[in-house]
């Protein structure tokens, strides 16, 4: 059996670095192997941090590489898909294998079906419900064309049937991602928080400022246009890292270059660094930032990764987004996350009572570390 995955950018790859694990476990004692091509799209453009990721997470590199890098979401889909065309063509796989809801998993699985070959969806059902997110466009996409739909969480399972699905498509085997979690714990505790700090500062505090300890201070990632596009938004939001969060505790924030470029752009960039309790970091990789979250208090993030990873770690989350696609994270549901948009007053509300609260993991249903394992066999077994 041949199967070919696709890969675009970073939250791909630590999903994806379980589904070889498993694919190599699995030729350890079979006597039919699978051959396994790996196509990275090179949508993520920031090469150093892509090779970083790969060589942290044990992936090989990869087979192909498209080398599409940035540019709008049509020319991204449009580019992939005509490469993708030409690789699927060439290498004639059993199975292509999409994960997450990235534009390369939309691209891949319209040219996978097209070129009449299996798709398989890794990370299937989640739904926001905000058809103005890029994301869920390419996970409604997916979803319809995949013939295997696996999924974290049950509520998942709900969002396919209630979309007329059949049963036997839909396989909840758990969150892939937490494969990698439990992977790389050991390994990311191992890391200094002091020298993370010292190797990716772009700015950091005097001496006299309070020193980041174990459940001392907050974590804050944040890219989406919805936040960082618009001067008001943003400035409020500043304003709130700078008169609360600091206020209380030191904030490391890794800063994506999208924010980094808006925050100069709207002069607030001097407002941020000027405060003694801010350190501004270079974006990390995957171990060094699951360091800082496993003793971080609090994390203010609009990233849905991070609230998954939270729950586990039981790190409070406040998401700076209106809606989720992962609802099993929340509060509500038994989770860490807190949604509060961009709303500043709901934020600073729930920043107060959640720096209060104690450090609760939960795990949810089959999130734990053998997702891969699950995947794997129901593709050999369709």
């Amino acid at each position: 059996m041949k199967l070919l995955s696709v890969v675009g950018a970073r939250p791909n790859f630590m999903k994806i670095a379980p589904f070889i694990r498993a694919i190599s476990d699995y030729n350890q004692s079979a006597n039919q192997k699978i051959e396994h091509i790996l196509v990275h799209t090179g949508q993520h453009y920031d090469q150093n941090m892509s090779e970083a990721f790969f060589q942290e997470l044990g992936i090989p590199r990869p087979d192909v590489n498209l080398g599409v890098g940035s540019g709008s979401h049509a020319e991204q889909v449009g580019i992939t898909m005509i490469e993708l065309e030409k690789v699927f063509r060439k290498e004639k796989p059993d199975w292509v294998i999409v994960l997450g809801d990235v534009n390369a998993t939309l691209a891949a699985s319209v040219t996978a079906k097209k070129e009449h070959i299996k798709c398989a969806h890794i990370e299937a059902g989640l739904r926001s419900g905000d058809i103005k997110m890029p994301e869920e466009v390419n996970r409604l996409v997916t979803d319809r064309l995949s013939d295997l739909l696996f999924t974290p969480d049950r509520l998942s399972n709900e969002n396919l049937k209630s979309e007329g699905v059949l049963d036997e498509k839909i396989k909840f085997v758990g969150n892939i991602m937490i494969d990698t979690l439990e992977a790389k714990r050991k390994k990311a505790a191992e890391h200094s928080i002091e020298q993370i700090i010292k190797s990716n500062s772009i700015h950091r505090p005097s001496p006299n400022a309070q020193h980041p300890t174990p459940i001392s201070y907050a974590l804050m990632t944040m890219h989406r246009p919805s936040n960082v596009d618009d001067p008001d938004i943003l400035s409020a939001i500043i304003d709130f890292l700078c008169d609360d969060v600091a206020a209380k505790m030191p904030l490391i924030w890794p800063i994506h270059p999208r924010t980094e470029a808006r925050l100069k752009e709207f002069a607030l960039w001097d407002k941020l660094t000027d405060n003694q309790n801010i350190i501004v970091l270079h974006p990390l990789g995957y171990l060094d930032m699951l360091r800082l979250n496993m003793d971080a208090g609090i994390m203010l993030t609009d990233s849905g990764g991070l609230q998954e990873e939270c729950t586990v770690l039981g790190t409070p989350c406040i998401t700076l987004r209106w809606n989720t696609e992962r609802p099993v994270t929340l509060q509500e549901h038994g989770g860490a996350s807190v949604l509060v948009g961009n709303d500043v007053s709901t934020a600073r509300k729930e920043f107060r009572r959640m720096i209060q609260e104690k450090r609760k993991p939960a795990i949810p249903e089959l999130w734990d570390g053998k997702t891969a394992g699950r995947i794997l066999k129901e593709i050999l077994s369709f």
